[in-house]
């Protein structure tokens, strides 16, 4: 394994391994095709970057956001890298996950699905 892919890995299981709760909390909910047989992978490595979540047969990121990430500019840059590079992107508020995991769980379905209504994709979704 090259040295890069060595350093990608150990980046990635040391941020498995520091989870916060919401992010603990939607793991249960999604892994082990646990969300209507689809697949996540957590801490998914997209160029420089890692994604909370990622659904890859259905292109899709997850992620969840702390009050640090309102109107970040370096988020809209990421997404704009991940959106270019095929994904859509969900973000959710940590609080969302805490207090209204169905809703959570029932958005991430929907875009799956089809199912939300389009949105400009250079504006990823924050619900």
């Amino acid at each position: 394994m090259r040295t890069k892919d060595l350093a990608t890995s150990a980046r990635a299981e040391t941020l498995r391994r520091n989870q916060t709760e919401p992010e603990q909390k939607l793991w249960h909910r999604v892994r082990d095709r646990r969300l209507a047989g689809h697949k996540f992978t957590r801490q998914y490595p997209v160029g420089p970057f890692f994604a909370d979540f990622a659904c890859r047969e259905a292109k899709l990121i997850v992620e969840l956001d702390g009050s640090q990430h309102g109107e970040n500019a370096y988020d809209e840059r990421r997404d704009m890298f991940l959106v270019d590079q095929g994904y859509s992107v969900l973000r959710f508020w940590n609080f969302e996950v805490l207090q209204s995991m169905d809703m959570v769980c029932e958005t991430i379905l929907a875009a799956i699905d089809g199912r939300l209504e389009a949105y400009d994709r250079y504006k990823p979704r924050k619900i």
